[in-house]
């Protein structure tokens, strides 16, 4: 049904300064609540086609939904109202350096308008989930690659998004943190029915948590693997998690959200 499909395209392309189309005729629906990753090589088509979903880039011809809402018939308020519902991390990070890692986190909710007091309690927790935590008041100058890409994680998954594009946010984090980065999507995904599409070269992270892959090769994009291998994917995470417990911190945290909800 329309109201379930989170992402539509239809006859989609997209090209930049009237060069070469970088995708074309591209076709897909994404329903609320799939986790994807998205595979291809460098200079495929990735980072536009998360690009085209979060609004930064206009398609050259077709059609693009959003919870079922042509966005082509949005306005610039429109569209602005449409990604409060959304969050990218990008691989550049992306981060203010005149802000500490506490007022990076915090932004978006200040955006919203969300009272101080629940903003401290919310970019602490979590700040420490990410094991930043003694970060809080450090320039992002100061933090490094794997750091900052964990900074600007927790801005992205501090607004619970019903939407979350992230473009290799695990490129530049060893095989613990990525562990732990990809436990945190997996569980906004269940517990917040988060659309997640991850972007990613890492064989290793597709072939452990088994999500369905999103593939873009010769400006076409192609499906591998079905949404049955969720059960396949959440007995991988659990094998292989070694961080802290995440499901009480989201428990915590999904509660805060609630009250955010209801001020």
């Amino acid at each position: 049904m329309e109201e379930k499909t989170a992402i539509s395209f239809a006859n989609v392309a997209a090209a930049y300064d009237n060069a070469d189309e970088v995708l074309s005729d591209v076709s897909f629906n994404i329903s609320a609540g799939s986790f994807y990753f998205l595979s291809g090589a460098s200079g495929a088509g990735k980072t536009t086609l998360l690009r085209l979903i979060y609004q930064l880039h206009k398609p050259a011809r077709g059609q693009i939904k959003l919870f079922g809402k042509n966005t082509g018939d949005m306005t610039r308020d429109d569209i602005a109202r449409l990604r409060h519902k959304m969050a990218i991390v990008f691989q550049e990070y992306s981060l203010l350096s005149h802000l500490t890692v506490f007022d990076n986190v915090a932004l978006p909710l200040r955006v919203r308008g969300i009272s101080e007091s629940k903003i401290q309690k919310l970019v602490a927790k979590v700040l420490e989930w990410v094991g930043l935590g003694k970060y809080a008041d450090a320039n992002p100058k100061s933090l490094s690659g794997g750091q900052q890409q964990r900074v600007s994680v927790a801005r992205a998954i501090i607004v619970q998004p019903s939407i979350l594009l992230a473009d290799e946010p695990t490129g530049n984090l060893d095989d613990e943190n990525a562990s732990r980065l990809m436990e945190l999507f997996i569980q906004m995904n269940k517990m917040f029915g988060t659309t997640i599409i991850l972007a990613t070269h890492s064989k290793k992270l597709m072939d452990t948590y088994k999500f369905p892959v999103i593939h873009v090769e010769n400006h076409k994009v192609g499906f591998q693997g079905t949404a049955a291998a969720r059960t396949t994917a959440d007995a991988a995470a659990k094998k292989t998690w070694k961080g802290p417990k995440p499901q009480n911190y989201f428990t915590e945290l999904s509660k805060q959200f609630d009250d955010i909800g209801n001020a």
